[in-house]
Protein backbone atom coordinates (compact mmCIF):
# COMPACT_ATOMS: atom_id res chain seq x y z
CA UNK A 1 0.00 0.00 0.00
CA UNK A 2 1.00 3.68 -0.62
CA UNK A 3 1.54 5.49 2.08
CA UNK A 4 -0.37 9.11 2.14
CA UNK A 5 2.80 11.14 2.98
CA UNK A 6 6.26 11.90 1.62
CA UNK A 7 8.90 12.52 3.55
CA UNK A 8 11.66 15.00 1.37
CA UNK A 9 14.23 17.24 2.49
CA UNK A 10 17.06 17.53 0.12
CA UNK A 11 19.83 18.51 2.18
CA UNK A 12 19.52 16.21 5.01
CA UNK A 13 22.53 14.75 3.45
CA UNK A 14 24.41 17.32 4.25
CA UNK A 15 24.10 17.49 8.06
CA UNK A 16 27.52 16.60 9.73
CA UNK A 17 25.77 16.12 13.14
CA UNK A 18 23.28 14.26 14.43
CA UNK A 19 21.00 16.69 16.96
CA UNK A 20 20.55 16.39 19.91
CA UNK A 21 16.58 17.47 19.55
CA UNK A 22 13.88 17.27 17.39
CA UNK A 23 10.81 19.13 17.67
CA UNK A 24 7.88 17.84 15.68
CA UNK A 25 5.66 20.60 14.44
CA UNK A 26 2.08 19.56 12.80
CA UNK A 27 1.00 22.15 10.01
CA UNK A 28 -2.21 22.99 8.30
CA UNK A 29 -2.48 26.50 6.74
CA UNK A 30 0.29 27.73 9.01
CA UNK A 31 1.76 29.67 6.34
CA UNK A 32 1.58 33.02 8.32
CA UNK A 33 3.08 31.88 11.81
CA UNK A 34 5.89 29.67 10.00
CA UNK A 35 8.69 32.10 9.14
CA UNK A 36 8.13 33.64 13.13
CA UNK A 37 8.07 30.56 14.47
CA UNK A 38 11.21 29.07 12.99
CA UNK A 39 13.06 32.24 14.16
CA UNK A 40 11.88 31.89 17.63
CA UNK A 41 12.68 28.28 17.85
CA UNK A 42 16.46 29.26 16.63
CA UNK A 43 16.76 31.71 19.48
CA UNK A 44 15.67 29.19 22.30
CA UNK A 45 17.65 26.08 20.67
CA UNK A 46 20.14 27.03 18.32
CA UNK A 47 21.18 23.20 17.11
CA UNK A 48 17.63 22.04 17.31
CA UNK A 49 15.65 20.08 14.03
CA UNK A 50 12.69 21.66 13.75
CA UNK A 51 10.92 18.47 11.67
CA UNK A 52 6.94 19.89 10.08
CA UNK A 53 4.32 17.87 9.14
CA UNK A 54 2.17 19.43 6.51
CA UNK A 55 -1.37 17.96 5.83
CA UNK A 56 -1.12 19.35 2.09
CA UNK A 57 -1.97 22.86 3.32
CA UNK A 58 -3.98 24.99 0.86
CA UNK A 59 -2.83 28.19 1.71
CA UNK A 60 1.08 26.79 0.52
CA UNK A 61 2.57 26.24 4.08
CA UNK A 62 4.35 23.28 2.54
CA UNK A 63 5.57 24.70 -0.39
CA UNK A 64 7.19 27.72 2.61
CA UNK A 65 8.75 25.24 4.45
CA UNK A 66 10.18 23.39 1.72
CA UNK A 67 12.17 26.58 0.93
CA UNK A 68 13.15 27.12 4.14
CA UNK A 69 14.62 23.47 4.15
CA UNK A 70 16.40 24.09 1.16
CA UNK A 71 18.21 26.99 2.48
CA UNK A 72 18.79 24.90 6.28
CA UNK A 73 19.40 21.74 6.71
CA UNK A 74 18.21 21.81 10.27
CA UNK A 75 14.59 22.29 8.96
CA UNK A 76 12.77 19.27 7.41
CA UNK A 77 9.44 18.48 5.89
CA UNK A 78 7.20 15.34 5.82
CA UNK A 79 4.18 16.12 3.40
CA UNK A 80 1.20 14.29 3.93
CA UNK A 81 -1.54 14.00 1.18
CA UNK A 82 -4.57 14.14 3.39
CA UNK A 83 -5.69 15.85 6.70
CA UNK A 84 -5.94 12.85 8.75
CA UNK A 85 -5.99 14.45 12.15
CA UNK A 86 -3.41 15.88 14.49
CA UNK A 87 -2.93 12.15 16.26
CA UNK A 88 -2.25 10.72 12.48
CA UNK A 89 -0.05 13.77 11.83
CA UNK A 90 2.13 13.16 15.11
CA UNK A 91 2.34 9.48 14.68
CA UNK A 92 3.33 9.79 11.21
CA UNK A 93 5.87 12.90 12.33
CA UNK A 94 7.37 10.95 15.53
CA UNK A 95 7.83 7.50 13.54
CA UNK A 96 9.90 9.74 10.83
CA UNK A 97 11.66 11.87 13.07
CA UNK A 98 12.75 8.59 14.89
CA UNK A 99 13.71 6.77 11.62
CA UNK A 100 15.96 9.64 10.54
CA UNK A 101 17.54 10.83 13.91
CA UNK A 102 17.92 7.23 15.61
CA UNK A 103 20.65 9.00 17.88
CA UNK A 104 18.70 11.73 19.10
CA UNK A 105 17.95 12.29 22.59
CA UNK A 106 14.77 14.28 22.90
CA UNK A 107 11.80 14.61 20.89
CA UNK A 108 9.34 18.03 21.46
CA UNK A 109 6.12 18.46 20.22
CA UNK A 110 4.90 21.75 19.86
CA UNK A 111 2.30 24.59 18.00
CA UNK A 112 3.39 26.36 14.73
CA UNK A 113 1.01 29.22 15.54
CA UNK A 114 3.29 30.27 18.53
CA UNK A 115 0.40 29.78 21.24
CA UNK A 116 3.06 27.10 22.57
CA UNK A 117 6.09 29.88 23.41
CA UNK A 118 9.44 28.78 21.95
CA UNK A 119 11.01 30.55 25.17
CA UNK A 120 10.13 27.95 27.04
CA UNK A 121 11.82 25.14 24.78
CA UNK A 122 14.93 25.48 27.51
CA UNK A 123 13.43 24.41 30.42
CA UNK A 124 11.44 21.65 29.20
CA UNK A 125 14.67 20.27 27.98
CA UNK A 126 15.67 21.40 31.52
CA UNK A 127 12.93 19.25 33.24
CA UNK A 128 14.48 16.57 31.39
CA UNK A 129 17.28 16.02 33.63
CA UNK A 130 14.40 13.91 36.40
CA UNK A 131 11.77 13.14 33.81
CA UNK A 132 11.01 11.08 31.21
CA UNK A 133 7.85 13.00 29.46
CA UNK A 134 7.76 17.24 30.10
CA UNK A 135 4.38 18.84 30.08
CA UNK A 136 4.16 22.16 29.60
CA UNK A 137 1.45 23.30 31.92
CA UNK A 138 -1.00 26.09 31.68
CA UNK A 139 -2.58 25.11 34.93
CA UNK A 140 0.31 24.93 37.32
CA UNK A 141 0.12 28.45 39.04
CA UNK A 142 -3.95 28.93 38.48
CA UNK A 143 -4.91 29.62 35.17
CA UNK A 144 -2.07 30.61 32.94
CA UNK A 145 -3.88 31.27 29.74
CA UNK A 146 -3.83 34.74 27.44
CA UNK A 147 -6.64 36.03 25.27
CA UNK A 148 -8.81 32.49 25.69
CA UNK A 149 -13.05 32.95 25.24
CA UNK A 150 -14.61 31.79 28.28
CA UNK A 151 -16.15 28.75 26.37
CA UNK A 152 -12.29 27.79 25.62
CA UNK A 153 -10.93 27.70 28.78
CA UNK A 154 -14.21 26.06 30.48
CA UNK A 155 -13.82 22.80 28.20
CA UNK A 156 -10.03 22.89 28.61
CA UNK A 157 -10.65 23.00 32.11
CA UNK A 158 -13.15 20.11 32.21
CA UNK A 159 -10.82 18.42 29.62
CA UNK A 160 -8.12 18.38 31.74
CA UNK A 161 -10.33 17.70 35.06
CA UNK A 162 -12.14 14.77 33.27
CA UNK A 163 -9.15 13.25 32.06
CA UNK A 164 -6.99 13.34 35.75
CA UNK A 165 -10.42 12.22 37.19
CA UNK A 166 -10.47 8.85 35.10
CA UNK A 167 -6.94 8.28 34.32
CA UNK A 168 -5.22 9.20 37.84
CA UNK A 169 -2.18 10.22 36.00
CA UNK A 170 -0.25 12.75 38.07
CA UNK A 171 -0.32 15.72 35.68
CA UNK A 172 -2.05 19.28 35.76
CA UNK A 173 -2.47 20.14 32.13
CA UNK A 174 -3.30 16.09 30.71
CA UNK A 175 -4.58 18.40 26.92
CA UNK A 176 -1.40 19.94 26.58
CA UNK A 177 0.24 19.73 22.94
CA UNK A 178 3.64 20.91 24.53
CA UNK A 179 5.70 18.07 25.33
CA UNK A 180 9.43 16.69 25.25
CA UNK A 181 9.95 12.67 25.43
CA UNK A 182 12.65 11.00 25.64
CA UNK A 183 13.40 8.86 22.38
CA UNK A 184 12.87 5.90 24.74
CA UNK A 185 9.79 6.49 25.80
CA UNK A 186 8.39 7.22 21.86
CA UNK A 187 10.35 3.65 21.15
CA UNK A 188 8.24 2.25 24.31
CA UNK A 189 4.94 3.16 23.37
CA UNK A 190 4.81 2.49 20.16
CA UNK A 191 3.04 5.23 17.95
CA UNK A 192 1.96 2.44 15.93
CA UNK A 193 -0.77 1.33 18.65
CA UNK A 194 -2.01 5.02 19.36
CA UNK A 195 -5.77 5.10 18.69
CA UNK A 196 -6.71 9.00 19.74
CA UNK A 197 -6.46 11.45 15.83
CA UNK A 198 -7.70 14.38 17.71
CA UNK A 199 -6.26 16.40 20.68
CA UNK A 200 -6.79 13.25 23.06
CA UNK A 201 -4.04 12.23 21.36
CA UNK A 202 -2.25 13.92 24.41
CA UNK A 203 -3.73 12.31 26.91
CA UNK A 204 -2.99 8.97 25.72
CA UNK A 205 0.37 8.96 24.88
CA UNK A 206 1.05 10.25 28.25
CA UNK A 207 -0.81 7.94 29.80
CA UNK A 208 1.29 4.85 27.94
CA UNK A 209 4.31 6.24 29.10
CA UNK A 210 2.74 6.82 32.82
CA UNK A 211 1.65 3.00 32.81
CA UNK A 212 4.63 1.78 31.96
CA UNK A 213 6.50 3.52 34.98
CA UNK A 214 7.55 6.56 32.85
CA UNK A 215 7.81 9.78 34.85
CA UNK A 216 5.81 12.90 33.99
CA UNK A 217 6.88 16.43 35.32
CA UNK A 218 4.88 19.64 34.81
CA UNK A 219 6.85 22.68 33.25
CA UNK A 220 4.99 25.98 33.84
CA UNK A 221 3.44 27.69 30.79
CA UNK A 222 1.91 30.62 29.79
CA UNK A 223 -0.90 29.86 26.96
CA UNK A 224 -0.86 32.65 24.46
CA UNK A 225 -3.82 32.34 21.88
CA UNK A 226 -2.62 31.79 18.44
CA UNK A 227 -2.32 35.41 16.88
CA UNK A 228 -3.22 34.21 13.35
CA UNK A 229 -5.05 31.31 11.68
CA UNK A 230 -8.04 29.84 12.76
CA UNK A 231 -8.36 26.86 15.60
CA UNK A 232 -9.33 23.03 14.52
CA UNK A 233 -11.27 22.39 18.05
CA UNK A 234 -15.01 21.04 16.58
CA UNK A 235 -17.36 18.90 18.42
CA UNK A 236 -16.53 15.60 16.73
CA UNK A 237 -12.83 16.00 18.18
CA UNK A 238 -14.50 16.16 21.88
CA UNK A 239 -16.84 13.49 21.35
CA UNK A 240 -13.75 11.36 20.40
CA UNK A 241 -12.07 12.72 23.33
CA UNK A 242 -14.65 11.93 26.07
CA UNK A 243 -14.97 8.18 24.59
CA UNK A 244 -10.83 7.36 24.58
CA UNK A 245 -10.47 8.86 27.96
CA UNK A 246 -12.89 6.63 29.41
CA UNK A 247 -11.79 3.61 27.33
CA UNK A 248 -8.69 4.59 28.88
CA UNK A 249 -9.86 4.85 32.72
CA UNK A 250 -11.39 1.17 31.95
CA UNK A 251 -7.92 -0.19 31.24
CA UNK A 252 -6.38 1.05 34.31
CA UNK A 253 -9.37 -0.40 36.07
CA UNK A 254 -9.41 -3.70 34.15
CA UNK A 255 -6.50 -4.34 32.96
CA UNK A 256 -2.36 -4.97 34.95
CA UNK A 257 0.22 -1.99 33.70
CA UNK A 258 2.75 -2.90 31.15
CA UNK A 259 6.54 -3.25 32.39
CA UNK A 260 8.85 -0.48 31.42
CA UNK A 261 10.75 -2.31 28.50
CA UNK A 262 14.57 -1.91 28.10
CA UNK A 263 14.75 -0.13 24.68
CA UNK A 264 18.23 0.03 22.84
CA UNK A 265 18.85 2.87 20.43
CA UNK A 266 19.35 1.32 17.07
CA UNK A 267 23.05 1.57 15.49
CA UNK A 268 24.26 4.90 14.42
Amino acid sequence: MTPNYQSSTAVLAAQAVEPRTVIVVPTYNERENVPLFVRRVREAVPECQIHFIDDNSPDGTGDLIQTLSDEDPRISLMRRTAKNGLGAAYVAGYTDALEKWPNAQFFIQMDADLSHDPQYLPAMLDAMKAADVAIGSRYVHGVSIVNWPLRRLIISRFGTWFAKTITRMPATDLTSGFKCYRADVLRAIDMSKIRANGYVFQVETSFRAWRMGYKLQDVPIVFHERSAGVSKMNMNIALEAFLVVLRLGLERLLTAAPPQPTIRKPAS
